[in-house]
């Protein structure tokens, strides 16, 4: 009888409780797992900054959990591309006075895309990692059976976690459905606490492991640090709505639309970021969380992507979420040249250029675009 050759997947292991659970749950469907840890960049030449994303301990972590689960176990070096593709970009962004999101260029070119191909020229068939999202296709997967011709015409769609605290679809919507048939989410029909729950039933050392929810390649919990050692900041006025000068700020990129964390002005306030003017070098703000100036009608999304590869017909009734972890709320979404225009139903507060801008139909992705 001839034996069937089983399903090979590449599993992105962290050193976390997400990614262990998820190689291990991999396991013991009959998946034939690999591990595979990604070094992403460092800071500095001497390496002074050891950064969250690849760690000695996270090594050390996701090394132990591999031996724990009996499966092999590799490294990968991403270094260039993740400075190139992640860390200039944010840097460039902030320098320019946008608000960038990093997670979501990551996944698109390196964590997701970058592993994809680097799985598919070593004959992997899937890619698996810890994120809290689901994808539904036409055709399920049978674990001992792999179809080209299955995969090629299956139907794909991204769709949110069942976890509401813990869906990170947020960072996926510029993946195409053709990186998608290669992608497993075993998190996403669980809760974080039923994973830290199996991490233990399973016995897994980091089972106890705190998750950091800072960005992964900054070591400080606030990114200014950060963004102080990278850019030439220069300071300047700040002043409220009518001209008046109240005070100095330390550099526009270490301000955001909306924020009050940072706008420290001699013990008065509180105040809020309104908005900045790179030619003049101003911080403007306002005394009010809730002044008019800070809500508003409708943005304009740029580099916009669709999971289904294809345009939708305009003008199309969906729910947007303009940050990570926010509601979605109601909008209507018309073409604006290149770009797209976004109608909310309600005002928005803060909408933050360099953002990104997400469009469900009740827990499917859509696709969305970066914010203007």
């Amino acid at each position: 009888m001839k034996k069937i050759k089983k399903i090979k997947v590449l599993v992105a292991m962290s050193g976390g409780v997400d990614s262990s659970v998820a190689a291990k749950i991999l396991k013991d469907k009959g998946y034939d797992v690999t591990g595979i840890f990604l070094h992403f960049w460092k800071e500095g030449s001497d390496n002074h900054f050891e950064n969250k994303c690849c760690s000695n301990k996270a090594l050390m972590d996701a090394r132990i959990v591999a031996k724990k689960i009996n499966i092999p176990f590799y490294t990968l070096n991403f270094f260039k591309e993740f400075k190139n593709e992640v860390v200039d970009y944010f840097l460039k962004e902030y320098e320019c006075g946008h608000t960038p999101n990093p997670c979501v260029v990551c996944n698109k070119k390196i964590k997701l895309g970058k592993l994809i191909e680097y799985a598919k020229k070593l004959g992997f068939d899937y890619i698996a990692t810890g994120h809290y999202a689901r994808i539904k296709r036409e055709f399920p997967i049978s674990n001992f059976q792999f179809s080209k011709k299955n995969e090629k015409v299956n139907k794909i769609k991204l769709l949110k976690g069942v976890d509401n605290n813990k869906d990170q679809s947020y960072f996926l919507y510029t993946l195409s459905r053709d990186q998608l048939k290669h992608i497993l989410f075993p998190l996403g029909g669980f809760t974080k606490e039923k994973v830290r729950q199996m991490a233990k039933k399973f016995k897994l050392p980091v089972a106890e492991k705190k998750e950091s929810q800072e960005i992964c390649f900054i070591p400080e919990k606030s990114h200014n640090e950060f963004l102080k050692r990278h850019l030439k900041l220069k300071k300047g006025e700040i002043k409220t709505l009518d001209g008046k000068i109240i005070g100095k700020h330390n550099g526009l990129p270490l301000y955001t639309i909306g924020q009050r964390k940072g706008v420290e002005i001699g013990g008065v306030g509180p105040f809020y970021t309104a908005k900045m003017d790179y030619k003049k070098n101003i911080l403007y703000v306002v005394n009010n969380c809730n002044d008019p100036i800070l809500f508003k009608n409708n943005l304009i999304a740029k580099n916009v992507s669709w999971i289904s590869n294809s345009v939708p017909k305009f003008p199309l009734k969906c729910e947007a979420v303009i940050r990570y972890r926010q509601k979605g709320v109601k909008c209507i979404i018309n073409s604006k040249n290149s770009n797209i225009l976004v109608k909310f139903n309600d005002p928005q507060r803060a909408i933050t250029p360099g953002q990104s801008v997400v469009f469900y139909k009740g827990k499917e992705v859509l696709g969305g675009g970066i914010i203007k």
